[in-house]
């Protein structure tokens, strides 16, 4: 089994070219019979605080929400029969949503000393993560989860020095 991700963006902030540059990096992270499709969402600290409030009872802005659609598929084979209720109208097994603050992201490129193009696609990483049941509530957890997102990034040709 393959996978193939596909990339579901509301703004201009993450081109078509990145999404395929991640698309690819994706590949083959998943063992999946059916495309997997994520979802992009660009905000401002208004409507981010407002989502993390109203949906987490967190009230601050936030750098980037994910919200998973699958339960307990953390390192799991995906098959379409096993969901057939989360079949997309394109045939993609839609895996959640990630909401990325623009703000923040900009503001966390410069706190760490990298490019905002770097900052971006690591949240868009760690979301994905998130959507696909990884965590960091323990070191452990977050060890592996870091270990995922920068081989991620590396594919996609993105450095820490970026």
């Amino acid at each position: 089994m393959k996978d193939n991700f596909r990339i579901y963006s509301d703004g201009e902030e993450f081109s078509a070219e990145d999404a395929r540059r991640l698309e690819r990096a994706m590949d083959g992270f998943v063992k999946s019979d059916v495309p997997l499709a994520v979802e992009f969402i660009f905000t401002d600290e208004e409507e981010i605080r407002r989502l993390n409030r109203e949906l987490r009872s967190t009230d601050r802005v936030t750098d980037v929400l994910s919200f998973p659609a699958l339960d307990g598929i953390k390192g799991k084979a995906l098959k379409r029969r096993d969901y057939p209720c989360d079949i997309d109208d394109e045939g993609n097994l839609f895996v959640g949503s990630i909401a990325v603050c623009k703000k923040r992201a900009a503001e966390q490129a410069e706190e760490y000393g990298h490019s905002y193009r770097r900052e971006l696609n690591y949240l868009l990483v760690h979301g994905i993560m998130h959507c696909l049941g990884y965590d960091h509530m323990t070191e452990e957890e977050k060890s592996e989860m870091r270990e995922k997102e920068e081989c991620i990034l590396g594919k996609m040709g993105i450095t820490r020095e970026d």
